[in-house]
């Protein structure tokens, strides 16, 4: 499929709150599926990422992100809130919570920029995140 395609992925811009609401549920459960092709369909054919210190671009590149993320991130649970928005822009913050193959509990928090085009597909996407090591006592999600 390519970006000529007119699909669309309501709700649509430009957002207001409620919308903007809409749109980062959507996101959270979508991400919270752990499934790489569910989630990279919100995205553009030619996707811009940052996610920590790692670029990327494209939807390919992203579901093969995703599957490598997911493969190591064991009972990943996220929570997403609406931080801003605007016509065509949404800022979130989030946390998430994972073990790794050792058995690690992580609790992650970061902040996520995101750009859409006209038909509601993710054209930009910005994330600063960082990781605390917690005790499986500790898990809040």
């Amino acid at each position: 499929m390519s970006d000529a395609t007119p699909i669309t992925r309501p709700p649509l811009p430009p957002f207001t709150e409620e919308t903007a609401r809409l749109k980062v549920q959507m996101a959270e459960d979508a991400w919270n599926s752990k499934d790489p092709e569910r989630c990279a369909n919100a995205y553009t054919e030619d996707s811009w990422w940052r996610n920590r210190s790692e670029f990327l671009q494209g939807r390919e590149a992203i579901k093969a992100f995703l599957a490598r993320k997911w493969a190591k991130e064991h009972q990943y649970t996220l929570k997403k809130r609406l931080f801003a928005f605007t016509a065509n822009r949404i800022g979130v913050c989030f946390e998430y919570e994972y073990h790794d193959d050792a058995g690690q509990w992580w609790r992650a928090y970061g902040n996520e920029n995101w750009t859409f085009d006209e038909r509601g597909l993710m054209a930009r996407r910005e994330a600063s995140i960082n990781d605390v090591p917690i005790l499986a006592s500790e898990r809040q999600l």
